[in-house]
């Protein structure tokens, strides 16, 4: 009764989400669009953005329809999946894109909107960008909740019902296959941030470049080409590109944490009195679920916090944005206390003072670490701070200085995250299992700790998003006055507005790398969960081979047990007491032949037992712990596959960023050459007798955004999958851990980087240093070109790319299980 409960409130909380959303579309709708010329302009945005959309899903078809065919063989043929992951990839990939897809359509519609109310007041034009944000903000999490609510119900309810099931649904089972659902939402965030990341900078770069340096035009000036392709790519890359990058990283935060809830509770002694095992996985599978739902709807009450007077310094707009955020915290806060007190299993020694699970400060962890992150995000890009008002300074001497300086702040800018996230692990991890971290029958909890502080850190997200995806729709504004040549106090305003976007979009990225960051290590613990799935669909396949009951040695370290329709499988643990004797014996045994000697327990409450060929211990696979399946692949940095593997996914994030760039730049060239191109031919283009061709720029980034994303999404598809065959879990493990602690800080130092280029610009473009049009000027226009692809392509789609790993490596490890050459004893 319980479960259906907290389903019907997370269901009724994704659809409250969806409804509040459509409220915001409609009332931002009913606004003023301005003059027909400022109408006309936002229409073509809107069409070059609905174009590009449209190719962009028309590849991604063609990929995902070819990895589901992939993915339909492995569970279909060779039975390494479950039969629903094909299913559920294209679902997820659909529902990603379409959050995506609704934020855009809402972006476009509202810059001049925006740029309309901006006429009237500052506050008008704050608070139609921020709700047209908080549809984008919204939609992700409805749809994102909706989606996980849809397949519990499916798996948990509808699959046993029409195939007669009459025992309860496996939970772990539900769980791992629920958690590879998120690999479609991986990709698909992979391709958009890519590829709108691609399209966005290869258009800001040759608009500023020629516009800006060469022909010293003012930011968005009508006669420049490639404007329109600009605004088009605030939308495609900013808007849809995050928006599909969050809504995986909600719903994979959700989905581990889930998996890992169920495996917290499988051990007994963990198990609080008069409580079934069964009845503690089920409530803290739930538990995220009731997370979620309570945060979205605190996240409305919070959205309507927001307002602001008719200051322009970015301080009055960050405290107003501010006034919201904060307001949805403290109240998830509270809610944390109550919801944990319901669904967590009461675990002794877990407790706060006897009465409250002390799950309930992981939570609260997870959404401070969120909150510090965003604050020295805030510092360390804002131009009300020091840091970067500084390096705003140093474009008096020239591009060179400003960019060295620049490449040096954001280096500096990653030791404030990488320590908050840390501590957050600790503690976390700490607070969920009463601090026994040397305790292997807690650990799982302490892991599931970890999960629910990435759930904590995004149950904001529906006003947190917001923020972020108000900076595009802002810088959109600013574009549509400037375009439309509206009074200088509109774009004062709109400036204001966009000078706070970028700021808003920093933090928003540094918001998003760091619940990347604990969603990847609730995912690497759940990775091991995926690898217990595997190991019990490879038992199930031996037992319908052979014919008789008994034990059957696969190979020199797994045994399946066959008992009419059902089977066990056992890992065999090296030993230093053992014998060679004993040793030799087990190795003259061919594989797939049946044991006479059995395995013995010296009771019934033991979890290891004695392999009587050799005298080796083996554990059951359904109570071996994640010490255990560590121990059983060496999973430590002396084991030179784990090592080798925690090079290549340090190396990965790397070549990943350099992909990226490089094809920035050579999108970019394109569109300098076409700009210039345009100016040369059609003198008239300078004096604003000619109209430019704004549509060739908006092609060239088009079909070059296409091209160009395909092979650093691949590289995140495959490399798990060819490092899981050659070095087996354990190199998978190295590969994880060494992706993750180099993306995050490298992702950290790119989008602080860009994010502090982007606001020292602003800040002599308010008249310091020269102001625009000024030596300093240019210079930082300079050191705005390189940080535009540091901060909004490789920087924000480093933390999908360890997601996106670590989803892929779930999904595939019942191949590696099974078919790596480590396990068919070549390496």
């Amino acid at each position: 009764m319980l479960v259906l409960v907290v389903w019907l409130f997370a269901m009724l909380a994704s659809v409250v989400a969806l409804v509040w959303a459509y409220r915001f579309f409609r009332e931002m709708m009913n606004q003023d669009e301005g003059t027909p010329e400022m109408r006309e302009i936002a229409a073509s945005v809107r069409q070059g953005a609905d174009a590009y959309l449209k190719q962009q899903y028309t590849w991604v078809t063609i990929v995902f329809l070819v990895v589901a065919a992939l993915l339909a063989l492995a569970s279909l043929q060779f039975k390494l999946l479950s039969a629903f992951t094909p299913i559920a990839f294209l679902t997820g990939g659909f529902f990603s894109g379409l959050a995506g897809w609704f934020g855009m359509k809402t972006a476009t519609q509202a810059s001049s909107r925006t740029a309309a109310g901006a006429q009237r007041s500052l506050n008008e034009g704050l608070q139609v960008a921020f709700r047209s944000g908080a549809v984008m903000g919204l939609t992700v999490v409805g749809l994102g909740l909706l989606y996980i609510c849809l397949w519990f119900a499916i798996l948990f309810w509808l699959v046993p019902m029409f195939t007669g099931q009459t025992e309860p649904p496996n939970l772990a089972s539900i769980s791992v296959t629920m958690l590879s659902f998120g690999m479609g939402a991986s990709a698909q965030a992979l391709f958009a941030r890519v590829g709108g990341g691609i399209f966005t900078k290869a258009a800001d770069v040759g608009a500023d470049l020629v516009g800006k340096v060469e022909q010293s035009m003012k930011e968005d000036s009508p006669r420049n080409p490639a404007t329109i392709a600009d605004n088009v790519g605030d939308n495609v890359g900013d808007v849809a590109g995050m928006g599909a990058d969050l809504y995986e990283s909600y719903c994979g935060s959700i989905l581990a944490a889930a998996a890992l809830g169920v495996a917290a509770f499988s051990s007994p002694s963990v198990i609080p009195d008069g409580m079934q095992a069964y009845q503690a996985q089920l409530q803290a599978m739930m538990l995220p679920l009731a997370i979620a739902a309570t945060g979205i709807l605190l996240s409305i009450i919070g959205i309507y916090a927001v307002r602001t007077g008719e200051e322009l310094s970015q301080k009055a707009l960050l405290n107003a944005l501010a006034k919201g955020i904060n307001l949805a915290a403290l109240l998830v806060i509270v809610a944390a206390f109550v919801v944990t007190s319901l669904l967590m299993p009461k675990v002794p020694g877990t407790m706060l003072f006897g009465v409250l699970p002390g799950l309930a400060i992981s939570i609260i962890v997870g959404l401070g670490a969120g909150w510090l992150i965003g604050k020295w995000t805030e510092y360390a890009t804002s131009d009300e701070f020091k840091p970067t008002q500084d390096l705003a300074q140093q474009a008096e001497t020239g591009p060179a200085t400003i960019i060295i300086n620049g490449i040096a702040d954001g280096m500096n800018s990653t030791w404030v995250p990488v320590l908050v996230v840390c501590g957050a692990m600790l503690m976390a991890f700490g607070f969920a299992n009463g601090g026994n971290f040397n305790d292997q029958s807690f650990f799982p909890l302490g892991l599931y700790g970890v999960g629910i502080a990435a759930v904590g850190m995004l149950s904001t997200l529906g006003i947190t998003l917001a923020t972020d995806a108000y900076g595009p729709i802002a810088d959109n504004a600013g574009g549509n006055a400037e375009m439309a040549g509206l009074e200088e106090t509109v774009r004062n305003r709109t400036d204001a507005l966009d000078s706070l976007g970028n700021t808003t979009a920093a933090t928003g990225k540094g918001f998003a790398i760091g619940s990347a960051a604990l969603t990847a290590l609730a995912l690497l613990a759940a990775y091991v969960e995926g690898v217990r799935d595997g190991f019990v669909r490879w038992g199930a396949d031996v037992a319908a081979s052979v014919s008789d009951d008994g034990h059957y040695k696969i190979n020199e370290t797994i045994i399946v047990r066959r008992d009419a329709d059902t089977s066990q499988v056992f890992l065999v643990l090296e030993s230093p007491t053992l014998a060679e004797e004993g040793i030799n014996r087990w190795r003259e045994i061919p594989h797939r032949e049946r044991l006479d000697a059995a395995l013995t327990w010296p009771s019934e409450e033991s979890r290891f037992g004695l392999l009587e060929t050799s005298g080796a211990s083996v554990v059951a696979i359904d109570r071996a712990t994640l010490r255990d399946f560590l121990t059983f692949y060496d999973a430590t940095l002396m084991n030179p596959r784990v090592l080798v593997g925690v090079f290549l996914g340090a190396m990965s994030t790397f070549l990943f960023c350099a992909m990226t760039m490089k094809s920035v730049g050579r999108a970019a060239q394109g569109m300098v050459l076409e700009v210039r191109r345009q100016f040369t031919e059609t003198p008239g283009i300078l004096d604003g007798s000619v109209k430019p061709d704004y549509a060739r720029p908006v092609s060239i980034s088009t079909k070059a955004a296409q091209r160009e994303m395909i092979l650093p999404s691949l590289l995140g598809l495959l490399l798990p999958i060819l490092v899981g065959l050659l070095l087996g879990v354990g190199g998978v493990v190295g590969l994880l851990a060494g992706c993750l602690t180099s993306g995050f800080c490298l992702a950290v130092f790119m989008s602080n980087s860009g994010g502090s280029w982007d606001n020292a610009k602003k800040y002599i473009e308010s008249g310091q240093y020269g102001g625009k049009g000024s030596d300093s000027h240019k210079a930082a226009v300079v050191g705005d070109t390189v940080g535009d692809p540091f901060k909004d392509t490789s920087g924000p789609s480093l933390n999908i790319l360890i997601k996106l790993m670590s989803m892929v490596s779930v999904v595939v490890s019942g191949l590696i299980v099974r078919y790596s050459l480590v396990a068919m004893g070549v390496f």
